[in-house]
């Protein structure tokens, strides 16, 4: 059976990405502990100087970090998410409730973690309203990072 050019033109990408060498899946999971090693240092830290910590969207790579970091209600007191279906839910696992923008706003917390990532931008923009009483921004991937 022939290949067609797509899954020629696929296979030569995935061979030059080394996904067929074991090599670059031991260097992927090096670099996901070092994510969560930062991670849970930020909470260490956090916890540490008495800050409290939220969170900001309800997505399902959030959700997977806080539950392979092993964090929960007891690290993260809310996490807010703009979508009515998911507030008044608790997270699986983690089982941190999730509530609107609003409330979040009202918590005034410390710190708030941004869960989607790919989304910090925008996310960091539309809730600049954090910074009137210090609240900071957090990212997860690559390396936690706290915002100015």
């Amino acid at each position: 059976m022939q290949q067609s050019a797509a899954l020629a033109e696929l296979r030569a990408r995935e061979a030059a990405a080394g996904l067929a060498q074991s090599q670059t899946y031991t260097r992927f999971a090096a670099r996901v502990e070092e994510c969560r090693r930062s991670v849970l240092a930020f909470f260490a830290l956090a916890k540490q100087q008495g800050k409290s910590v939220a969170a900001y969207g309800a997505a399902a790579k959030g959700n997977t970090l806080l539950n392979y970091c092993g964090l929960g209600r007891g690290d993260i007191a809310l996490v807010a998410d703009r979508n009515p279906h998911k507030q008044s839910k608790l997270l699986p696992g983690s089982h941190v409730p999730v509530v609107s923008p609003e409330r979040l706003m009202q918590e005034k917390p410390d710190y708030v973690l941004i869960l989607p990532w790919n989304l910090q931008e925008e996310i960091r923009t539309q809730m600049s309203g954090i910074a009137a009483w210090g609240g900071r921004f957090v990212t997860a991937i690559p390396l936690a990072r706290i915002y100015p």
